[in-house]
C-alpha cells in the first residue's frame, strides 16, 4: 500500500535578499549579562565571547543591531539565522547555529513559530526584522529546572541566544500575484480567498500517471532556485476520496524548506514543481505515488510532524501558493 502525507506551501525569498531588507546597523558590538559580548554583520556568522563566570539569574536581552522592517508578532511564523551556546558554571560550548558552516551549523537559515522559549519569546516578539537580538536567558526563562536532557542541557544551564530577524509571515498569509487559472479540464478545480486555504474539487478522470504542475496564481518576486529555503502555505487533497489530509492554514503557520536539497528535504513532486516558479505564486501540483510519499520511512515523520498518515494508490493533489524563500536548508513536511 502506497502512503501519502502533507505538502507544504510558503513565502519564498533569497536570504541574500531577506538580509539586506530591514537592516539599520550593518555591523555592531554588544554587551550583555555577566559581560557576554557579541559582534559582527547582519547575516553573518558573529563573534560571541562568554566570560569564564557563572552567568546572572536574570535574563537579559539587547537589541544589536536595530532593523526597520516589520515588528515580529506572536502569532506569526519567522526565518531567522542564530547560534545557541550552553553557558554551563564557567564553561560554555556551542550547541548549535545556522551561521556559516560549521560542525554545528544547519548551514542555512531556519523558520521558527510556534512555542518559543519563555525567555526567547519575550527577547524577540515586538523587534523588527533585520534586527539582531543578544538573549542570556537563565534555566526558569528556557527549560526549567528539569533542561532538557535530549540536548545535554542541565536544569542550571544558561542559554546565550543571538538571533538574526530575517522575514516573518503571518498565520494566514497567501499568494500575492495575479490569477491566471483555477485549473480544471481534466484537474483539480481550486477556488480561493485571499487570506484562506483554497478549496480543491477532484474531477471524476482518473489522476494523471505523471508529474503535473500548474501555476493558478503567477507571482511578480524571484524565480525559486534550487538551494534556496523556500517557505509555502499548503493544502493537500486526495485525488480518489477529494479528502483534504493536511493544510498550513489548520495550523496559521507557513513551512519552511530547502528546495532541491541532497539528500532531499521534500517528496521528488516539490523538488521538480516548484523550482522556476515565481515567489507570490499559487502552483497545484498534482502528485503521482512516485514523485510522492510512498515510501514507508517517510511515515514516521508524518506522524511525528502532522499526527497523521494517509494511504492512497492512486496519486495527490496538492495546492502550492509559493511566497519567498532564502539559501537552503529545512526539515521534511509529513
Amino acid at each position: 500500500m502506497r502512503r501519502f502525507a502533507a505538502l507544504l506551501v510558503l513565502p519564498l525569498l533569497a536570504v541574500v535578499v531577506l538580509a539586506g531588507c530591514g537592516s539599520g546597523s550593518a555591523t555592531s558590538t554588544g554587551t550583555g549579562s555577566a559581560g557576554v559580548t557579541v559582534s559582527g554583520t547582519f547575516g553573518q556568522t558573529p563573534v560571541i565571547k562568554i566570560p569564564a563566570a557563572k552567568a546572572g539569574h536574570a535574563l537579559a536581552v539587547k537589541t544589536l543591531i536595530q532593523g526597520t522592517g516589520p515588528v515580529l508578532h506572536s502569532t506569526d511564523t519567522f526565518v531567522s539565522n542564530y547560534a545557541i551556546y550552553i553557558w554551563s558554571g564557567t564553561s560554555h560550548r556551542l550547541a548549535q547555529s545556522t551561521f556559516g558552516s560549521t560542525t554545528h551549523s544547519g548551514s542555512s537559515p531556519q523558520l521558527l513559530g510556534g512555542q518559543l522559549l519563555p525567555g526567547l519569546e519575550k527577547a524577540l516578539i515586538g523587534q523588527k526584522m533585520g534586527s539582531r537580538i543578544l538573549a542570556v536567558i537563565p534555566p526558569k526563562e528556557g527549560f526549567g529546572a528539569s533542561g532538557n536532557p535530549q540536548v545535554g542541557i542541565k536544569g542550571t544551564d544558561t542559554l546565550v541566544f543571538v538571533v538574526d530577524l530575517i522575514k516573518n509571515f503571518a498565520g494566514n498569509a497567501s499568494a500575492t500575484g495575479t490569477p491566471v487559472s483555477s485549473g480544471g479540464k481534466g484537474l483539480p478545480t481550486v477556488t480561493a480567498v485571499t487570506g484562506s486555504a483554497p478549496t480543491i474539487k477532484m474531477p471524476a478522470s482518473k489522476p494523471p500517471t505523471t508529474l503535473v504542475t500548474k501555476t493558478l496564481v503567477q507571482g511578480n518576486g524571484p524565480v525559486v532556485t534550487k538551494g534556496q529555503t523556500v517557505v509555502v502555505q499548503y493544502v493537500g487533497a486526495i485525488w480518489a476520496s477529494g479528502k483534504v489530509f493536511d493544510a498550513s492554514w489548520n495550523r496559521s503557520q507557513p513551512f519552511g524548506f530547502t528546495i532541491g536539497a541532497t539528500p532531499s528535504k521534500v517528496i521528488p513532486g516539490w523538488d521538480q514543481g516548484l523550482i522556476g516558479q515565481r515567489v507570490g505564486s499559487r502552483v497545484m501540483l498534482v502528485i503521482p505515488p512516485a514523485e510522492g510519499y510512498w515510501c514507508s520511512w517517510w511515515t514516521s515523520w508524518a506522524r511525528s510532524a502532522d499526527g497523521g498518515q494517509f494511504q492512497n494508490s492512486n496519486g495527490s493533489s496538492m495546492t502550492c501558493p509559493a511566497r519567498k524563500a532564502g539559501s537552503s536548508s529545512g526539515s521534511r513536511p509529513g
